[in-house]
């Protein structure tokens, strides 16, 4: 089955996942992570691609963004591979490509998911054991929600904004609503929709999308169509 062309739609938050090239590390330092994020925050400025939350571990990128047009996100990706690469290439010995791939990219119904993904996205270091709080990994966006730097990265979505009038209300209550990681349910709902490309929102969500877009958005049903029988005509 040919792959449908990826799915972007400006003006509207998206969840994009890049990985290393057979799960191998794509950070191995602080000078690396640091170089990466500068170079993300110049990408997301040339493009206007507005990056609402990210994390980086050292075999995994996630990102929650907004892009103005149906170009820009793609060629911030391409952007920031073209200086990073050839960075770590040089630095590290080796050659060739360091992503598993083209990155994957989710569109997001935000008024139901902007902040569970924000959520799934800082959690993942404490899921895959690097950190015991999300506080407690420095190279992902939790700080900046929460108070504790300010991180030039990141461009506050109108929702976090509209979790309190002042900054220290805002941050107060990012912390209440990210106490916790997401159920087991709630993972499998984001990884499954951002890991196959298909929009995350509800159904009502979809289908507007779909007919907005003029394209395909939504898995198609399994099984042959169903074929309509034309009764013979009978004899007299």
């Amino acid at each position: 089955m040919a792959r449908l062309p990826r799915l972007i739609v400006p003006f509207q938050p998206h969840h994009v996942v890049q990985r290393g090239l057979n799960g191998q590390a794509m950070f191995q330092d602080a000078d690396d992570y640091t170089a990466f994020l500068g170079w993300l925050r110049s990408a997301a400025k040339n493009w206007k691609v507005a990056v609402h939350a990210y994390v980086l571990t050292p075999n995994e990128l996630h990102f929650l963004l907004t892009p103005c047009d149906e170009d820009g996100l793609g060629l911030m990706m391409q952007w920031i591979g073209r200086y990073y690469v050839p960075y770590f290439n040089q630095k590290y010995g080796r050659s060739g490509t360091l992503w598993q791939g083209r990155y994957k990219t989710s569109v997001i119904d935000a008024e139901t998911y902007l902040m569970s993904n924000s959520r799934y996205i800082e959690f993942l270091p404490v899921r895959c054991g690097l950190a015991g709080r999300p506080e407690d990994y420095p190279w992902s966006s939790y700080a900046h929600h929460t108070g504790v730097r300010s991180d030039p990265v990141v461009t506050d979505h109108a929702l976090y904004w509209a979790l309190g009038n002042t900054p220290f209300q805002r941050e107060a209550a990012y912390r209440e609503l990210a106490g916790a990681d997401l159920s087991a349910e709630q993972i499998a709902i984001v990884e499954g929709a951002v890991l196959k490309g298909w929009p995350l929102g509800s159904e009502r969500f979809k289908t507007e999308l779909q007919n907005r877009v003029k394209r395909q958005v939504l898995p198609a049903k399994r099984g042959r169509p169903f074929k309509k029988t034309v009764p013979a005509e009978s004899e007299d």
